[in-house]
């Protein structure tokens, strides 16, 4: 049945009959069928604001799964978290207040960004320049993870970047519990009491070098928290990764 208007849609005239969406409108002229064809191709406003994600939908997010993942690299990731599992527990586990981490794989891959870090920031004088070793050991990796989020969207990398920089706070525990007592030997060979110590310059500057050892343990809880969100977060990401396997 043909649609019947007894009213013009457009200036609201009531015509003395119904008339049939092919008419035209008597008092604007309009054809009531093209008035509906402009209407459906109106383009939204856009001068209206989009409502701003709340925190629930962030969080939904960051658990999202990659929409395509071949199962050899899926496969693949799930037994590097596994072994990136247990390798944390012997990382959480080292004696922070004797520095044990130090003799550690870990350390050695941190040690060379640590002290990146202490020539990058040269130009912006010396507080910036001690403070960059340790500024950069911990920033590199979260940021690489804000990355993996905004850019990949790829939600376990930036887990795993997580994991990276708890495992650098982790490293850098021992270093400012040893600035109350210095014995940790610095690359030069010597104590920090012989030679320069980062957190010795860094605890001093704010009045806070009697509590370094309070500081330190306070580093090593926050890295080994750090440490088992980000396993906890890339674990749930690849469970859910698991009904994309096979998408086209």
């Amino acid at each position: 049945m043909p649609e019947i208007y007894r009213q013009c849609p457009e200036c609201g005239h009531t015509p003395p009959q119904a008339l049939a969406a092919d008419n035209q409108c008597p008092a604007c002229g309009i054809y009531f069928f093209k008035w509906h064809q402009a209407q459906a191709l109106e383009v939204p406003n856009s001068d209206q604001p989009s409502p701003k994600p709340g925190w629930r939908d962030m969080a939904a997010m960051l658990l999202e799964p990659l929409e395509r993942l071949d199962p050899v690299f899926f496969y693949g990731r799930s037994l590097a978290l596994v072994l990136l599992t247990i390798w944390s527990w012997r990382l959480i586990g080292y004696d922070y207040s004797i520095g044990e981490i130090g003799g550690s794989f870990m350390h050695n891959i941190l040690l060379p960004i640590h002290e990146a870090g202490h020539i990058f920031l040269i130009p912006f004088g010396e507080f910036m320049t001690i403070l960059g070793g340790s500024l950069l050991q911990v920033a590199l990796p979260l940021g690489i993870a804000v990355a993996f989020v905004v850019i990949n969207r790829d939600n376990f990398g930036a887990a795993i970047c997580l994991w990276w920089g708890s495992v650098s706070v982790i490293d850098l525990s021992p270093y400012i519990y040893d600035s109350l007592h210095p014995q940790m030997i610095m690359l030069g060979g010597r104590t920090g009491e012989d030679g320069p110590h980062d957190w010795i310059y860094l605890l001093g500057t704010f009045g806070q070098l009697t509590n370094a050892q309070r500081w330190g343990s306070f580093a090593h809880a926050l890295g080994a928290i750090g440490v088992l969100a980000g396993l906890v977060w890339g674990g749930f990401v690849l469970w859910r990764q698991r009904q994309h396997l096979y998408a086209s």
